[in-house]
């Protein structure tokens, strides 16, 4: 069957590979969408730290099972795939947070991943796509993990939140945020992903324009949660200086780096630090139905569309021309 692999940091291959074997418990599903993630592109850049080439990409993920396998699952259902494989038995896991199992390992990263025709998966991380497209389906997981760190900050009806970063995560967030009741606003550096989020019907600041009155009139104090999503440490640094005393900042983009704050800081304001990683059934399970609610614009965030023979030219091209890119979906 074909994959398309990277077998080195820029270069892209269309090969062909032999069909997994589906152990027991294990689900046989047709890839039909995937989701390009900034991992992906980082992956391709060779700049994803602890990655080994070469490496099939792809974890935003949908298909349709091909062979349930004496499982749940019969031949022609429609699938969300969690691509977070877990060991099911280390604290994290047994305490209900297998998003962040010490031996965690991401499909796509850390092991191949669905830019394939098919793969082979545990049941227990497929979830009925019902009532949703399958490019719908696909876009379920990077919109799981901004639910997921909407729901740590635990933000209620009524906050001012402040989301740092308006890339696909970053939306996401901002989207969630929203769903929760929040009063949100967005800041990114690039004036195309503010005018995108201005769009969806948030307020939206560029980067440039934080020491401007305007900003500094809806900032007033201080916002009661800031969540930021950049992946740049020099901005996470900073990000934590708009949340009131009392407030809540988290972490949700993740990069090499240190972060350094000034202690007294952090003690002045009391804050509640959080980190937020990946997301979990009950993420996945608010994201599909905020989708078929209508609360999730799934049109405007899609932006670029690609067949699975086109991969290899496209995907290098998009790497270069970001502007007006929000998620670009591959169909197979």
């Amino acid at each position: 069957m074909r994959a398309i692999s990277c077998p080195e940091p820029g270069q892209l291959k269309l090969i062909d590979i032999e069909r997994p074997q589906a152990k027991p418990g294990w689900v046989r599903v047709g890839i039909r969408h995937i989701g390009i993630c900034g991992t992906d592109y980082h992956i391709f850049e060779g700049t994803h730290p602890f990655l080994q080439y070469p490496r099939i990409m792809g974890h935003e993920l949908s298909g349709v099972v091909l062979d349930g396998n004496g499982t749940e699952f019969a031949a022609g259902d429609p699938v969300v795939i969690n691509p977070y494989l877990n060991c099911g038995q280390c604290p994290a896991c047994l305490e209900g947070k297998p998003n962040c199992c010490e031996t965690l390992s991401v499909i796509g990263v850390h092991s191949d991943g669905g830019m394939t025709e098919e793969v082979v998966l545990p049941a227990g991380n497929l979830y009925p796509a019902t009532g949703l497209t399958l490019e719908q389906a696909a876009m379920t997981e990077f919109l799981a993990i901004g639910a997921h760190a909407v729901r740590r900050t635990e933000i209620k009806r009524g906050w001012r939140v402040l989301v740092v970063g308006g890339g696909p995560i970053g939306l996401g967030v901002a989207i969630f945020a929203r769903i929760a009741g929040g009063d949100v606003t967005v800041v990114d550096a690039a004036a195309d992903k503010v005018e995108a989020t201005q769009a969806m019907g948030f307020d939206a600041v560029l980067a440039a324009d934080l020491e401007g009155a305007a900003f500094a009139e809806r900032r007033r104090s201080g916002f009661d949660a800031v969540l930021d999503a950049t992946g740049s440490i020099k901005v996470m640094n900073s990000s934590l200086f708009h949340t009131r005393n009392g407030g809540n900042y988290t972490l949700v983009g993740v990069i090499k780096g240190d972060l350094v704050w000034p202690d007294a800081e952090v003690h002045r304001r009391e804050l509640t630090i959080r980190a937020s990683r990946n997301a979990t059934r009950e993420d996945f399970d608010h994201v599909m139905e905020s989708i078929r609610r209508g609360l999730v614009p799934t049109d405007r965030l899609k932006t670029h569309t690609m067949s699975f023979d086109q991969v290899p030219t496209e995907l290098p091209r998009l790497v270069h021309e970001r502007t007006g890119l929000i998620k670009a979906i591959i169909s197979v």
